[in-house]
C-alpha cells in the first residue's frame, strides 16, 4: 500500500515541477518580454512628448498636449485610496456583466434556432438584420425614453452591444457544420437532440467563444459611452458613476491627469475581462489553441 502512496507523490511533485516550469517559461517567454520592452518604450515616448517643451523648447504634435505619464501616475496614487473610483470601478463592471449576460443567454439560443429552424430563420433574420447596423450609442436617446430609470437604459444598451456579434457568430458557426455529418449522424439512428448535442454545439463553441470575446469588448465601448451621454445611471454624481461617467466629470473639472487615468482604467477593465473569456474558451474548447 505504501509503494503506490509513494508513486503518487512522486507523480504530484512532478506535476508541480511542470507547472512551475510552464509559469516560469510564460513569464520569461520572448512574447511577454518584448510587450514589457513595448510599454516601456511608449511610456518613454510619452513623457519625452508631454514634457518637449521644457525639454527641447518646441511641443511636439498631439503627445505636447497629453499631460505626463508621471503626472498621471501621481494623480492616480491620490485616486487609490478614493473609494468613488472603486465605486466606478464596479458600476462599470456590474453594467457590463449585466448586459453581456442577457446577451449571452439570448442571443446564442436565438442564434442557434435559427441555424436549425428553417422557418424561424425566414421570420427572424430580416428584422435582425434591419436591427443590426443601428449603432447602440444611437439607442442612448430611445433608451432613456422609454426604460423607466438610466440603470435600465444603460444596460439595455450594453445589451445590444453584444447581442448582435454573438448571435451572428453562432448562425455563422452553426450554418458552417458540413451537412454530410449531419446525414450520416441521421442515417445511423441519432435523434435531433443527441445531434445537437454531439455534432452542432461542439461545432459552433468555437464561434461562441470568438463572438463573446469580440461582444465583449464592443460591451465596454458601448457602457462607457452611454454612462458619459446619460450622466453615470441612477447614482448620481461622481460617486459611482461610472468609469465612463468618471471621465467625463474629469473632463468637466479641468482634471486632465482624471481622464487618462480613467482611459487605462478602462483599457485594464477591458482585458481583465477579455482574459476571462480566453482562458473559459480555453476550457470549454481543450481540443483548439485560443492563444
Amino acid at each position: 500500500m505504501k509503494k503506490p502512496r509513494k508513486r503518487s507523490m512522486l507523480a504530484n511533485e512532478r506535476d508541480n515541477g511542470m507547472n512551475i516550469r510552464k509559469f516560469r517559461d510564460g513569464l520569461f517567454s520572448k512574447s511577454t518580454l518584448r510587450g514589457i520592452s513595448a510599454i516601456i518604450i511608449f511610456g518613454i515616448i510619452w513623457e519625452l512628448g508631454a514634457r518637449s517643451e521644457e525639454l527641447f523648447g518646441y511641443r511636439w504634435p498631439f503627445l505636447g498636449l497629453v499631460p505626463a505619464p508621471s503626472a498621471v501616475f501621481v494623480s492616480w496614487g491620490g485616486l487609490i485610496g478614493d473609494p468613488s473610483y472603486w465605486q466606478s470601478w464596479y458600476m462599470s463592471f456590474l453594467r457590463v456583466f449585466a448586459g453581456f449576460m442577457a446577451a449571452v443567454v439570448i442571443g446564442i439560443p436565438l442564434g442557434l434556432f435559427m441555424a436549425v429552424n428553417k422557418t424561424f430563420y425566414g421570420m427572424a433574420f430580416p428584422s435582425f438584420e434591419v436591427l443590426r447596423p443601428i449603432p447602440p450609442l444611437a439607442w442612448v436617446p430611445a433608451s432613456i425614453i422609454f426604460w423607466p430609470t438610466q440603470e435600465l437604459s444603460i444596460a439595455f444598451v450594453t445589451f445590444l452591444g453584444a447581442f448582435y456579434t454573438i448571435v451572428i457568430n453562432v448562425l455563422g458557426g452553426a450554418r458552417s457544420i458540413n451537412k454530410q455529418f449531419l446525414q450520416a449522424a441521421q442515417s445511423m439512428g441519432a435523434s435531433q437532440w443527441d445531434i445537437f448535442k454531439r455534432i452542432i454545439l461542439p461545432a459552433t463553441l468555437p464561434s461562441i467563444v470568438v463572438g463573446a470575446a469580440v461582444g465583449m469588448g464592443i460591451t465596454w465601448e458601448v457602457v462607457v459611452a452611454a454612462e458619459m451621454i446619460s450622466g453615470g445611471g441612477s447614482s448620481g454624481g461622481g460617486a459611482g458613476g461610472g468609469l465612463g461617467f468618471f471621465i467625463w466629470s474629469s473632463y468637466v473639472g479641468g482634471s486632465y491627469e482624471q481622464i487618462i487615468v480613467g482611459m487605462i482604467s478602462i483599457g485594464i477593465a477591458g482585458y481583465m475581462s477579455s482574459e476571462l473569456l480566453r482562458q473559459t474558451g480555453g476550457l470549454l474548447t481543450p481540443w483548439l489553441k485560443t492563444r
